[in-house]
């Protein structure tokens, strides 16, 4: 019924009289009641649809044509929400792990960290008052005690010859300026001319002296440098560690003692077999690092004779033939030693090259 109201109404024509308003029929009002009858239920289904109806997150996906059964409808919120939530999930729990790994290795290795420590400074402390017992290799020990005095005493040694360097360095320069104020002099005053120009030629040749032995020195303090900072030095860090290793050692060892004297249930077993490891790797490590003390002071010892005995025979001959006067001499000194003639702290060529 309600159909042929609307069918009947869609099809009447409507009067619209000079002002553009519609007119009003009275066989109409019965139609016009049908209408606005529709109208409020249309209305109240719209409102029933939008307070209960799904929302814009819910829309279904039909298969099918329009019309269609709701077999086919699948919530499309449902596929959303549910993968979604799977993925967030499980990048959430892969973090989680992530983190809680990390987490569990760092306080695994401060845990260790902390052991150690404590098992070291005890050991320590126990060595000072003399209540705990400690490795010693009379032998070995007593290479590097001679090995650390004769690194102090090689670096008096350079300490020395570096002053030596700078104070001769400094009269060379006092014997370039005084040879140049000779030879102006000796063009400025014709009755002292050739007095000034003698002691001119003589500081000349004694700063060209002076410069030659200046290469010889630095060349010496060069190699006596790297002996002691380098060479020494590498072979006394790796005696650093090897005392660090015998430290470590001996903790371990004291700590496996003290467990073997206590009861032996199966916690106590748990606990010494734990120690027996870490007691061995200890061991291993202290072994390992012994024979790399032993082997680097036995090079040590051959590449400071070599060394020394080359720079000292330099040093000596040097010397003696500079302050014999002996030019000839100290220049085949540097010849044998590969030594090319540099005034010291100048890459530029001296004035006696210029001349």
């Amino acid at each position: 019924m309600t159909d042929s109201i609307m069918s009947k109404a869609a099809t009447m024509e409507i009067p619209i009289n000079s002002n553009g308003d519609t007119g009003t029929l009275p066989e109409d009002d019965s139609l016009e009641q049908a209408a606005k009858l529709q109208w409020s239920l249309d209305e109240k289904d719209l409102q029933q649809v939008m307070v209960s109806g799904p929302n814009l997150n819910e829309t279904s996906i039909v298969s099918g044509g329009y019309g269609g059964t709701a077999e086919g409808i699948i919530p499309t919120s449902s596929i959303k929400g549910s993968s979604m939530h799977h993925s967030s999930s499980s990048s959430s729990m892969a973090a989680d792990e992530a983190t809680r790994g990390v987490a569990v290795e760092k306080l695994e290795t401060v845990k260790k960290w902390g052991l150690n420590t404590y098992k070291c400074t005890k050991q320590m402390i126990s060595e000072r008052f003399g209540r705990g017992s400690r490795t010693v290799d009379m032998e070995l020990e007593a290479q590097i005690e001679v090995l650390r005095d004769t690194k102090r005493k090689y670096e008096s040694v350079l300490r020395l010859a570096r002053a030596l360097t700078n104070h001769f360095y400094n009269m060379v320069q006092t014997q370039h300026a005084l040879g140049d104020t000779f030879a102006d002099l000796s063009q400025k005053s014709p009755e002292l001319r050739d007095e000034f120009g003698y002691n001119a030629e003589t500081q000349k040749l004694l700063c060209k002296n002076g410069e030659t032995l200046l290469g010889a020195i630095n060349f010496f303090v060069s190699s006596i440098n790297t002996l002691v900072n380098k060479t020494m030095e590498d072979t006394l860090m790796t005696i650093k560690m090897y005392e660090g290793a015998r430290l470590e050692f001996d903790a371990y060892r004291a700590d496996l003692e003290e467990l073997s004297l206590g009861p032996r249930d199966a916690v106590a077993m748990a606990r010494i077999d734990a120690a027996q490891q870490q007691y061995q790797i200890q061991k291993d490590k202290y072994e390992r690092l012994r024979s790399d003390v032993i082997i680097k002071l036995k090079f040590l010892e051959e590449n400071k004779v070599k060394v020394m005995h080359k720079q000292l025979l330099l040093f000596h001959n040097a010397i003696s033939a500079y302050f014999a006067g002996n030019q000839q001499q100290l220049e085949q000194t540097l010849k044998q030693f590969n030594i090319k003639l540099k005034p010291p702290g100048d890459d530029k060529p001296s004035w006696l090259e210029e001349q």
